[in-house]
């Protein structure tokens, strides 16, 4: 592995780097090594700071590193034209794309080995730009992935998510941004239910992580094999468990939907704003509304919040406007209460806040929602109609968050909205 020419190996790296700070001094100091050399010094501080994406950006005289750490992206280098240039050419060798193709996006990937031996898939996005190509590198870390207990979730959530993970049959949806979190989620279910007298099957576009004990399969257009007739593919391999990247056409709806009706347990993510965008969505995309209630078990909505970092955060008393503003969402807040405030220091990089943590909305498809879903409400209805049956709001779970000392209400509002 470690010979392989598309694979760099990171393991005799020198120390750890801990904040931007010492990322700058250290790749600055090796700037007049070989390329390679100071690929793998890049790649190993970006993997030390938790990064999730690396962007190296052509400007007139050079390129402008940025790393994307809490889902912020952070400036961390300027560097001359000619090392650009280098650094371009061996990123397209790696990813086992075209030299010579300057004026089209280009997809590709590679691996690194890190310590103590760890494989880390790096997902290339090669794009032409005003003043060269623009180049974002994906870190698919398998570090990042956690189980159930390490989400974020609430009590109640993470019992109700135990329970429906454990039927054998339906469809549980995972809706978000892109960044949210839904694969990570996705995976967690399948840790925890995964076992060996259980069929588990996925179909990918890409594979992100690689799961021991469980059958992954990843769609490729080119050849024929899309969600919709992969699905197909996989439901003659009698599986327990599927798990489909994502819906987004009817041809793969209707098979999901069908997969979830005769005893299948369905995984899968879709693209709204919130938990009630689901069933419009579905709808949207030609789902027949009197398949969806019967074969849909859960409809999640999730976004990631950065924490407050717990050397340089403090406690302070809310402002008027603060406290109104938990007022207006939460019932019964104590007296004399303290929030955390974001201060900043060399450990998160003067930002305030250090690691990121999930929060939530979703409502159970129970007889009397599969009632309503079949009168076609509106998305304002069913929020409605979720949250007198019980569902807690994403900013809700933010503001709890709040009060629990994890977060502060400006970062809650700058992920979840103000309204």
């Amino acid at each position: 592995m470690e010979n392989d020419s598309s694979t760099i190996n990171i393991t005799s790296q020198g120390k750890n780097v801990k904040n931007i700070s010492e990322f700058q001094e250290k790749t600055k100091a090796s700037l007049n090594k070989n390329v390679s050399d100071l690929l793998a010094i890049l790649f190993g501080g970006a993997i030390d700071l938790n990064a999730s994406d690396f962007h190296i950006e052509p400007e007139e005289k050079g390129a402008r590193i940025r790393l994307r750490i809490d889902g912020i992206l952070q400036d961390a280098l300027l560097i001359d034209k000619a090392l650009y240039e280098n650094i371009l050419s061996r990123i397209k060798l790696l990813s086992k794309t075209k030299l010579n193709v300057t004026d089209r996006p280009q997809d590709g990937r590679f691996s690194i080995l890190a310590p103590p031996k760890t494989l880390i898939e790096i997902r290339t996005s090669i794009l032409p730009a005003e003043k060269g190509e623009s180049i974002v590198l994906r870190i698919l870390n398998p570090k990042s992935l956690i189980k159930l207990e390490g989400l974020g979730l609430r009590k109640d959530l993470f019992e109700l998510f135990q329970e429906e993970i454990k039927r054998p049959n339906g469809m549980i949806i995972v809706t978000g941004p892109t960044g949210s979190g839904k694969t990570t989620t996705l995976y967690a279910f399948l840790k925890s239910i995964q076992r060996p007298e259980i069929k588990i099957i996925t179909i990918e576009d890409p594979i992100e992580y690689h799961l021991k004990g469980i059958s992954q399969t990843q769609t490729k257009k080119e050849k024929g094999y899309d969600f919709a007739s992969g699905l197909k593919s996989l439901m003659r391999q009698d599986p327990d468990v599927i798990l489909v990247g994502e819906v987004r056409d009817l041809e793969t709806v209707e098979t999901a939907l069908q997969a979830a009706l005769t005893g299948h347990l369905v995984l899968t993510t879709l693209h709204t704003n919130d938990a009630a965008g689901t069933i419009a969505r579905l709808v949207s995309l030609g789902a027949n509304p009197s398949n969806i209630g019967p074969a849909v078990n859960l409809a999640v909505a999730q976004r990631l919040i950065r924490k407050t970092c717990e050397k340089c955060g403090t406690l302070k008393s809310p402002s008027p406007e603060e406290l109104q503003k938990l007022k207006k969402e939460l019932k019964n807040i104590p007296k004399n209460i303290k929030i955390r405030q974001a201060k900043g220091c060399s450990q998160c990089n003067l930002t305030g806040y250090k690691g990121r943590i999930g929060v939530f909305e979703a409502f159970l498809i129970d007889d009397e929602m599969e009632k309503f879903i079949l009168t076609s409400p509106s998305i304002a209805a069913l929020r409605e109609k979720a949250v007198e049956r019980g569902m807690i709001s994403i900013k809700k779970d933010g503001f709890m968050k709040v009060l629990e000392g994890i977060t502060t209400i400006e970062e809650v509002e700058r992920v979840v909205g103000k309204k």
